[in-house]
């Protein structure tokens, strides 16, 4: 079934990044699944009155079903408002893979999808790029494209190693594509383990120097980093500490991140934290209560403890808190 997103009181995300890039922040783009997750990231939004872009990768919309996606996120959007807030909420396309899936989003409701054509030659990048664009463009869709590749694994997007973006690519691939966005690799990563350390060792800092030097080439573009969970240390040590093994996990500093935010970059990707987050309380849960068999009573804590990882994050790194 066809939605025009407008109907499901969402907007796209132009002027969400205008706003951010004069404030001085980013806006959050929190990856979900199920309704805990959905539930827990407009809540925490709502709460925070942060701006939030609800995103979902192809694997994602599949699991959740293509159908009934839509209607999950205008109740979400019903939930907010009646929590009071009037914060914008976005619902986009995570590392689209085709213009026929980017299509069908945008026809399905999305306000803003990416294409991911990364992978690709840069002429090859930029002749999908342009295609999905002019496509989404005739329903004021927006559009975000990708120079460069991250390194790890996480739903769709897998990469053993990662290219940084080339600065002198960036003006010809927004020119020629149109695109509203730009993810560039500047050394996040996807998934829980970002870098192999050794013990003490201290992840790399991320690369800056190609930001500003984007930045000064694309003066006042919107531009956005992938791979930038934090990987929250008490969480990762309350999975092993009840059953899990997730050794070596270690994600994006948040002093870098904040320093992000303050630049151009004004949308920032978050999902393993997520994952994490509610991961740990429901392993807890099941540690500390076996006999619960209750999904209300190990996920209804997990989207509390999600809520509050949101609240966090929009606070103390993204800036995004108390905009709306």
């Amino acid at each position: 079934m066809n939605h025009n997103y407008t109907e499901l009181g969402l907007v796209n995300t132009k002027e969400m990044f205008a706003q951010a890039m004069q404030g001085k922040y980013a806006v959050p783009a929190y990856n979900f699944n199920n309704m805990e997750q959905l539930q827990a990231i407009v809540t925490g939004c709502a709460q925070s009155g942060s701006p939030v872009i609800l995103q979902v990768s192809g694997s994602a919309r599949k699991y959740a079903d293509p159908i009934f996606l839509p209607y999950m996120v205008q109740g979400a959007v019903a939930m907010a408002r009646d929590i009071g807030s009037s914060i914008p909420i976005a619902l986009h396309l995570d590392h689209g893979s085709s213009f026929e899936q980017a299509k069908d989003c945008i026809d399905s409701g999305f306000s803003s999808v990416m294409i991911d054509g990364s992978h690709h030659s840069f002429e090859e990048n930029i002749k999908v790029t342009a295609e999905v664009v002019e496509y989404a463009h005739t329903f004021d869709v927006t559009v975000e494209g990708e120079l460069g590749v991250l390194a790890g694994v996480e739903d769709e997007v897998s990469s053993e190693v990662s290219h940084y973006t080339r600065p002198e690519e960036v003006e010809e691939f927004v020119e020629k594509t149109g695109v509203d966005s730009l993810a560039i690799s500047i050394g996040t990563s996807h998934g829980a383990h970002k870098f192999k350390l050794a013990p003490g060792e201290l992840p790399p800092p991320l690369r800056f120097d190609i930001l500003e030097e984007i930045e000064k080439r694309l003066p006042g573009f919107p531009i956005v980093l992938h791979g930038a969970s934090s990987v929250t240390p008490k969480h990762v040590d309350m999975i092993n500490e009840f059953g899990g093994n997730l050794e070596s996990a270690v994600g994006i500093p948040v002093d870098q991140l904040r320093r992000a935010a303050g630049s151009a970059v004004c949308k920032i990707n978050i999902d393993s934290d997520g994952r994490l987050a509610m991961t740990a309380v429901i392993r807890k849960v099941f540690a500390q209560s076996p006999a619960e068999f209750d999904p209300r009573k190990y996920l209804g804590p997990a989207r509390d403890e999600l809520i509050t990882l949101i609240k966090e994050k929009n606070e103390n790194v993204l800036g995004s808190a108390g905009k709306f």
